[in-house]
């Protein structure tokens, strides 16, 4: 059981909602605190366990078709294992969200309740965000934007217009990647009767929306605050990654899984770098 929800949990993709909120409320009040800690935790395993768990118990059907689906890339959960993966997702989040909403101020609430609305919606019975297509690749960015957000509203930090360029280019970061993820899974994703962006306008066409929201994300971070316009470069990879695949058809759509694995490496060096630019940004400021 506890190898089941590790592995639904997607260990390698931790790292990409706990470092958003991380250094988001790290970089604004300059120190190591409870609320750091206990939030990194949080967005770390829980919020992931919550997210990825109930998309396995959801999307079961659809997954039994995915020929990439049983490892790191996500679990096929028995049957047996939908009940208790639903009650550890809520089980291991709720101590945690009593906590941050007892250290917060209504917009922090605010806030925290989009991040696990979203969390719940994509993959949920009834809501099933992830079966609209376009709303699909806005829930996805969502998951991983919220946290940053979060973090900075807890520490109270002040939204420039700079910020919001940083957070805008981020969102459209994470909605390239996802328009990217759906094109590998149309084939299994219209067997299992499941609409998705990549479904509706075809995976030649996901793959080109995602290198040029990309690029976009990239010039947008031109116009943050110095070192920020440096890692306009950091976008020009995962594009790049992308553009591979620019005339990739929904028959041969399955082997964007390569770049799509590039990718989860890729987030590993681009995340030290951005740590980089972050620590750069600290000491000059």
């Amino acid at each position: 059981m506890l190898r089941a929800l590790l592995l639904s949990s997607r260990p390698l993709s931790w790292v990409n909602t706990a470092f958003p909120f991380a250094a988001a409320y790290l970089v604004t009040t300059r120190e190591v605190d409870v609320v750091l800690i206990v939030g990194t935790f949080f967005f770390l395993i829980p919020y992931n366990l919550a997210m990825y768990g109930l998309n396995d118990v959801f999307d079961y059907e659809s997954d039994l078709r995915n020929p990439r689906k049983g490892g790191v890339e996500g679990a096929v959960l028995d049957r047996r294992m939908h009940r208790p993966t639903i009650i550890a997702a809520v089980v291991s989040t709720v101590p945690f969200l009593v906590y941050l909403v007892a250290i917060g101020n209504p917009l922090s609430w605010l806030v925290l309740a989009v991040a696990m609305f979203a969390v719940v919606a994509y993959s949920a019975a009834g809501l099933r965000f992830k079966e609209k297509p376009f709303l699909d690749s806005i829930t996805s960015s969502t998951h991983f934007v919220s946290p940053a957000v979060y973090g900075l509203v807890l520490a109270g930090a002040t939204f420039t217009p700079q910020l919001w360029l940083l957070l805008a280019s981020f969102f459209l970061w994470g909605a390239a990647s996802h328009a990217f993820g759906a094109v590998q899974d149309v084939i299994a994703d219209r067997e299992g009767n499941i609409a998705s962006i990549a479904t509706v306008i075809g995976a030649h066409a996901a793959a080109r929306l995602s290198v040029v929201l990309y690029l976009l994300a990239g010039v947008l971070l031109l116009f943050t605050h110095w070192p920020g316009p440096l890692a306009a470069v950091l976008a020009l990879p995962y594009a790049a990654s992308c553009a591979a695949y620019w005339n990739v058809s929904d028959e041969t759509a399955e082997s964007a899984n390569r770049g799509w694995k590039r990718f989860l490496w890729l987030n590993f060096a681009v995340g030290f770098l951005v740590t980089m630019l972050l620590i750069w940004y600290a000491l000059i400021t």
